[in-house]
């Protein structure tokens, strides 16, 4: 059975957040504010969602396009 993917949206500004968390939101592959990316669900990319819930809003992912 397929993974479960999460889409996952950054909506709210790094400006005077620590830089881990901007680190966070790199390697969760944003590049600027309200991007979206697709990610398959695991307990790595919980972790890194969890670190920067105020930031980001996350959904599952529908669809056989992506």
């Amino acid at each position: 059975m397929a993974k479960a993917k999460l889409r996952i949206t950054w909506i709210k500004s790094a400006i005077g957040t620590p830089e881990s968390q901007r680190q966070t939101l790199t390697t969760l592959g944003f590049r600027r504010l309200n991007q979206s990316v697709i990610h398959e669900d695991s307990g790595a990319l919980r972790g890194m969602i969890n670190k920067v819930r105020h930031l980001v809003k996350v959904e599952e992912a529908s669809g056989k396009s992506e």
